[in-house]
């Protein structure tokens, strides 16, 4: 007869020690012997606090405790202790704790604890940074105000292996907004910054791994060719995989305002793969999209949905970086958001928007005349003047538009819109070969990239993403 499993609901506490590999890397011998130390104390603690440890494995500690107050109190002491206990060690030697707090329902088998309990407790460790505390929402609505701790809520966050978003909260001791030895943030670069994290295969099926990964890389190489967007490097994003990470922490660590991360589950013949790009300092959701497909050519249904996703991204930071600027105050105003918000008002198709853009973009230039936008920008502006609102001399204005763009292209010859730019500068000139050369350029550059950018444009230029190497342009009549 099958031994019967114990359930019981619990507090669970997983804790590990942050980048236990590295400092075992550097010193052997030392960093066993710090463990050694720490690990008295979080036992000792986890003994005071009425707790019992359920399983240990290398630097890991998983333990149980009787009321959620009881597991919390200890994660606060042992942080509070373990720092002390490390005040006279360098901060790159120091052994910082992160630990993970979840209430639920638990399987006891030979007193280890099992279940997706577990596996929560387990994933909101993996969140936590080094010396902090993360828990659960259910752990925070246990707690109320009965200890001297002060709660922030990270938000719902999508984990490995667990179909619902767990709602995080950071935990740190009254008084204390972070826990201590939380690494500097990287500045972010002057233009839009992304990092593409590597997509979690959530299915039952191992070999996806290499199917999730590939669309990840694809992405990342795709959206490295938008020279308006700063894209981390496949090597950097990867260090990430097989965590439950926070994007605000990615962000901070990477340096980067925007974190796409996504997710495959295959059923039978069928994927589906989600994706999500989110504004790393609110964790604010700024696109999201689910693709089906059938998995009749794997590689080209890869190619198909990182095409797509790429398509998709670029746009969606493009807005959200309009949007930034718009909320800046005038006077406040970098080159890049003098640019954003000239985008903004020059698609909106009126003569007064037109003319607030023009100013916008010339306002770029001063600010960095080195920035290519704020030509290819104000040439745009000219064109469009002169095309519907007539509001200089045609001559006058597409010799101005040529010469801007010219200097965009100068100043960044890898800008594909800047060839775009010029293509159209030229075919108001009525260099037709010129400008067919230069719309060629701009497909080859960024064969995904739509130039369509403003509806008059179509009079012009039009450049296929379905069918990349096709190039169209049509002669002007005088009277244009």
């Amino acid at each position: 007869m099958a031994e019967r499993v114990e359930r019981r609901l619990t507090t669970i506490l997983a804790a590990d020690v942050a980048e236990y590999s590295r400092l075992m890397g550097a010193d052997e011998d030392g960093t066993l012997a710090a463990l050694t130390a720490c690990r008295a104390i979080v036992d000792g603690l986890i003994a005071e606090h009425r707790g019992r440890i359920a399983n240990t494995a290398g630097d890991s500690v998983l333990a149980e405790f009787p009321s959620v107050a009881e597991g919390l109190s200890c994660a606060l002491a042992i942080q509070k202790a373990i720092a002390r206990h490390d005040e006279h060690r360098s901060p790159d030697r120091r052994m910082r704790f992160r630990i993970g707090i979840h209430l639920g329902d638990v399987m006891i088998q030979d007193g280890d604890l099992f279940g997706d309990a577990v596996n929560i407790a387990a994933r909101l460790e993996a969140l936590a940074e080094p010396g902090g505390i993360c828990v659960s929402a259910t752990v925070r609505e246990h707690i109320g105000t009965r200890l001297a701790a002060n709660f922030t809520d990270a938000g719902a966050q999508q984990v490995k292996n667990i179909a619902e978003p767990v709602r995080v909260f950071r935990v740190a001791p009254s008084g204390l907004a972070q826990p201590s030895g939380l690494p500097a943030a990287l500045p972010l670069p002057d233009k839009p910054s992304v990092a593409v994290l590597p997509f979690t295969n959530m299915s039952a099926d191992p070999e996806q791994e290499f199917f999730a990964d590939g669309i990840a890389e694809d992405v990342i190489t795709a959206l490295s060719r938008y020279p308006s967007l700063f894209v981390i490097a496949r090597n950097s994003c990867f260090t990430y995989k097989g965590r439950a990470v926070d994007v605000k922490h990615v962000g901070r660590e990477l340096g980067v305002r925007y974190v796409l991360e996504g997710g495959l589950r295959k059923s039978g013949n069928r994927i589906r793969v989600t994706a999500q790009l989110v504004e790393a300092e609110t964790g604010k959701h700024v696109w999201a999209e689910r693709y089906d497909r059938d998995l009749a050519d794997i590689f080209a249904v890869q190619d198909e949905i990182a095409q797509a996703v790429t398509i998709a991204v670029a746009p969606a930071i493009a807005d959200a970086e309009r949007q930034r600027a718009m909320r800046k105050p005038p006077g406040s105003l970098d080159a890049w958001a003098a640019y954003q918000r000239g985008l903004w008002h020059v698609s909106n198709a009126t003569a007064e928007d037109n003319a607030l853009a023009a100013k916008l973009f010339q306002q770029a230039i001063d600010l960095d005349p080195n920035f290519a936008g704020g030509y290819q920008g104000l040439a745009w502006a000219l064109m469009r003047a002169e095309a519907s609102f007539l509001s200089r001399s045609a001559v006058e204005m597409r010799g101005s538009a040529e010469t801007l763009a010219r200097r965009a292209v100068a100043l960044d010859g890898a800008d594909a819109e800047a060839h775009a730019c010029l293509s159209r500068a030229l075919l108001g000139q009525g260099d037709h070969n010129g400008a067919q050369a230069e719309a060629e350029r701009a497909v080859a550059l960024s064969p995904s990239q739509t130039y369509l950018k403003f509806p008059d444009q179509t009079a012009w230029l039009s450049l296929s993403v379905g069918y990349p190497r096709t190039v169209a342009t049509r002669p002007v009549s005088s009277s244009e």
